[in-house]
């Protein structure tokens, strides 16, 4: 088909599809402009095809019928709460006028009733009610009259006592509630009447057998509706004592097996009649329609229908019936004639219509068939080709992630395990260089080669852990106010002597030595290191490197420069990239330094850029002031030694004097420590420094929390990474234990990041120390946690009266020390409560709680209980109506001389010159 052929006919079927849409668009809104005339009324009907409910219906569509203007649509939910639901929220979506329902239960319809009633949507309710007030009005009955009416009847049948079972409907509607409610309220307070049985719907066997047990009595059988009792008469004629009950049900519908039938037929002696309000719903609608507002209640005449008057109400529901016959006929009729010429007409209109387009939909569906079958196979044949692709695509990049994954976390791992034996060579040093400096002599060169390695070393691993933490964006900036000279000229220092060994001529300048910034000083560390040790790794031996600082606006810009050996000029682009490894580099190098030196500076909201011509040139941008940080990024930190300090090296000589000049302290007691360490030779030597000053207990991890129980230490060194629970689990467990949550705990990790920190914290560990860490602030912090907890020790064992509602304890401390003092409070005037009494009252033995006493406020049990009754005692001694032989046994002691001798010992004065001088006061 040639492209002038295709045009033509594709054209020729739009001008078709246009007329044929613009007649639709035509005839829809004429058919709109039709049914916005109507008054659209929905209807949900909440149960199946039960006679009285079909009679319901049957009202509502012939009081409908007789309104031209009404568009009834009625939903049948067949007793399910959720189609219900599903049939409201139709209508709700529909925007009909008005909304009829007669609900299944009166809970769960309660959000889309009130969903409809916010949405400007009249609510009417038919014959049962909800739980909620929402709604524009009720139509029915009084369920509670009914209830009472056909008590009051069965009351007003005889003088006899009466025997009564009541046959409930099965669900909790509120026709079943209030029924019940308005026959028990009459009944059970006639002193005539008996209710023997409430059955709830009819279980035909328990029903027989209560038949049975009744034997020959008379008996009155009241069910909810006609249904129910028609069942119940079955039964009772099945054991053919039908004769001796008198069955009374609800509805008195005039049908084949109805109420009325019934009555006359002698199964039931009365039934009451229960309107469906069918007709008066539908009228009630178009009264709201029309802008009538209905009352909240719309209450339907009931009456009992007996043998008197059954016959009567028969006639006149047939009479009823019958009209209603001829009305639906006559309407029937109407609708015939009015649906016959809409339909000659639309006929007309449609046949026009269908005979121009079924001309050109076959040609165009023609030529769609055809066209569509290429278009398929060619769109089969590129969906299964990217199909394939894409498969393919994934399976590589997962084994890419995993792979990638699997190398970094192994990376990562062993980087972490580096930390432990770094730590011994640098503890061990600091133990050698303690040795020299004890016989008062210099460190040898190998020492300090060692030393200056082992922190190579040691930034190597932290460049592979930042680097983790760049890839997975933890990290978090502490940014401090800092000289930035003083802190370049610190960082300068430490590698003159390299400078000086290779004859680098190695410079610092800076026009304003007092320019300070905020910076965060570890992460600059490592951005200057990386700079430097690239900048004396490329520059040959007799060369040049120079530190510049400069201000320029509100900037201050900090250059590295050196003589190397330069960078391609095509690579130059290329350098921060991770693993970037230049073409001119023949030197051992992870590709990782630079990377995370541009991610430092960035986050500084800095720049950092690169020059190369007769060397390297790299140049940061540091904004000046705090403006462009957030608040919880800024701390506070001292300030660095100054450079002058730093050129006299005198700084240094006094801070390592100050450490190593600390004497253990000088307790008659030595402290008890558990180390739990599971890497043997930093456990030894560990405990090897540390058994000087402690009586130290070793464990790897297994046996940690045993010990810990066992022997109740006085401070607790743990290790994080364990073989069997890790440090976070043993330090949680031992501070949520109650003999051993006083403990302090300190943890050693090479994990440093603020995950960890966190999840320390929330352990309960009281200090956290990362490795590799230096034995002097290791031990620093022993004594000060100790320090601490003996401040605490002394202040509550000195303020013994007043700790009853103390709150300076941890949440376990503190609920331990409340119940011990309520319980020592509660047995005060018992001479012969016992430290076994509260250890039994406690929950504990006599030795743990010895030791936690002990522990906590450095006194044994006896003389904590004995305080306790003499700070009592001493608050009693103020009030001059009790004597003394009175406060002594109020407050526990044996006797009155006992008493004064015990606090005279404690006060230094006896109990009556105590309260003569408080007098005087």
């Amino acid at each position: 088909m040639s492209k002038k052929k295709k045009f033509n006919a594709f054209g020729f079927a739009k001008i078709c599809l246009g007329f044929f849409i613009l007649f639709m668009t035509l005839s829809a809104c004429k058919d709109a402009a039709e049914r916005s005339d109507k008054i659209d009324i929905g209807f949900s009907q909440g149960l199946g095809n039960h006679p009285w409910r079909q009679s319901m219906n049957h009202a509502m569509e012939i009081q409908a019928s007789l309104h031209s203007e009404v568009q009834l649509s009625i939903s049948k939910a067949e007793g399910s709460v959720k189609k219900q639901i599903q049939d409201i929220k139709k209508m709700i979506d529909r925007r009909v006028d008005v909304i009829i329902i007669s609900p299944i239960e009166p809970n769960s319809l309660i959000p889309i009733v009130e969903r409809a009633f916010e949405n400007k949507i009249p609510v009417i309710l038919v014959d049962r009610k909800i739980n909620s007030t929402k709604y524009t009005t009720y139509i029915g009955a009084d369920n509670i009259e009914i209830g009472k009416e056909a008590a009051q009847y069965i009351l007003s049948d005889s003088k006899i006592l009466k025997k009564i079972i009541e046959i409930k409907g099965d669900d909790n509607s509120s026709p079943t509630v209030e029924r019940s409610f308005g026959f028990e309220h009459i009944i059970k307070n006639d002193p005539n009447t008996e209710l023997i049985k409430t059955f709830k719907g009819l279980p035909a066997e328990a029903f027989r057998k209560t038949l049975n047990s009744l034997g020959n009595q008379s008996l009155y059988v009241f069910a909810f509706n006609d249904e129910l009792a028609s069942q119940a008469w079955k039964v009772a004629r099945n054991e053919g004592v039908e004769n001796q009950i008198k069955f009374i049900g609800v509805d008195g519908l005039n049908t084949k097996d109805g109420g009325i039938q019934m009555v006359l037929d002698g199964k039931l002696n009365a039934t009451l009649l229960y309107p469906t309000g069918g007709a008066e719903a539908i009228e009630t609608a178009i009264n709201i329609y029309n802008g009538q507002t209905p009352p909240k209640r719309i209450k339907l005449s009931t009456t009992i229908i007996d043998r008197l008057n059954a016959e009567i109400m028969r006639n006149q529901f047939d009479k009823i019936i019958e009209q209603q016959g001829v009305i639906e006929n006559q309407v029937s009729a109407v609708k015939k004639q009015t649906e016959l010429y809409s339909s000659q007409k639309e006929l007309f209109r449609w046949s026009v219509v269908l005979l121009i387009l079924m001309f050109c939909l076959v040609a165009y569906a023609i030529y769609l068939i055809y066209a569509i079958k290429i278009k398929n196979k060619q769109l089969t044949l590129t969906n299964e080709r990217i199909t394939i692709q894409r498969n393919q695509i994934e399976m590589i990049a997962d084994e890419l992630k995993q792979s990638n994954e699997a190398r970094v976390n192994f990376f990562t791992g062993l980087s972490h395990e580096f930390k432990t034996p770094i730590t011994l060579i640098l503890s061990s040093l600091e133990s050698l260089k303690d040795t020299f400096k004890s016989k008062g002599t210099k460190p040898s060169y190998e020492i300090e080669l060692i030393n200056k390695n082992s922190n190579r070393l040691l930034r190597l691993v932290d460049n592979l852990l930042d680097f983790r933490k760049v890839e997975n964006k933890t990290f978090n900036l502490r940014v401090s106010k800092t000289n930035i000279y003083d802190f370049t000229y610190g960082i300068f220092r430490d590698f003159e002597n390299e400078a000086k060994k290779r004859n680098i001529r190695f410079d610092i300048h800076s026009a304003n030595k007092n320019l300070e910034l905020y910076i965060d000083r570890n992460l600059m560390d490592k951005v200057y290191f990386n700079l430097l040790s690239n900048a004396f790794k490329f520059t040959p031996d007799n060369g040049k490197i120079e530190i510049t600082i400069q201000e320029k606006g509100n900037q201050a810009v900090i250059s590295f420069k050196d003589n190397g050996i330069g960078i391609p000029e095509k690579e130059i682009g290329n350098v921060f990239e991770a693993y970037f490894k230049g073409s001119n580099n023949r030197k051992n190098s992870s590709g990782i330094g630079l990377h995370l030196t541009r991610q430092f500076v960035e986050l500084h909201l800095g720049k950092i850029e690169v020059n190369s011509f007769q060397g390297t040139e790299f140049i940061i941008s540091l904004y000046k002031g705090n403006k462009h940080f957030n608040e919880d990024q800024m701390v506070k930190e001292p300030s660095v030694i100054d450079a002058d300090t730093l050129a006299k090296d005198a700084v240094f000589t006094e801070i390592e004097n100050e450490i190593y000049s600390s004497n253990p302290d000088n307790r008659s007691e030595r402290y008890s420590l558990l180390l739990v360490e599971d890497n043997s030779d930093l456990s030894f030597f560990l405990s090897n420094k540390l058994k000087s000053e402690f009586d130290v207990m070793v464990s790897d991890g297994t046996d940690a929390i045993d010990k810990a129980l066992g022997e109740i230490p006085d401070i607790i060194v743990c290790d994080v990474n364990l073989p069997d629970k890790n440090g976070f689990e043993i330090c949680e467990i031992l501070k949520n234990d109650l003999r051993t949550s006083h403990i302090p705990v300190i943890l050693l990790t090479a994990l440093d990041n603020k995950e960890s920190y966190l999840q320390g914290l929330k352990s309960g560990v009281d200090l956290y120390l990362t490795k590799p860490f230096s034995y002097p602030i290791l031990i620093q912090s022993l004594r000060g946690l100790l320090y601490n907890r003996e401040k605490l020790r002394y202040y509550y064992t000195n303020n013994i009266g007043r700790i009853v509602d103390s709150k300076s304890f941890g949440s376990i401390e503190q609920t331990f020390v409340n119940k011990l003092n309520h319980i020592i409070q509660s047995n005060i005037d018992n001479a012969e409560f016992s430290v076994e009494n509260l250890a039994d009252l406690l929950n504990i033995s006599r030795i743990q709680l010895y030791r936690k006493i002990k522990a906590m406020f450095d006194v044994n049990v006896s003389d904590y209980i004995s305080n306790i009754r003499l700070e009592q005692a001493k608050s009693m001694l103020q009030n001059p109506e009790l004597t003394i032989s009175e406060i002594a046994y109020k407050t526990g002691f044996s006797s009155p001389n006992y008493f004064s001798t015990v606090f005279k010992n404690k006060f230094g004065v006896s109990p009556n010159v105590f309260r003569k001088s408080a007098g005087e006061e």
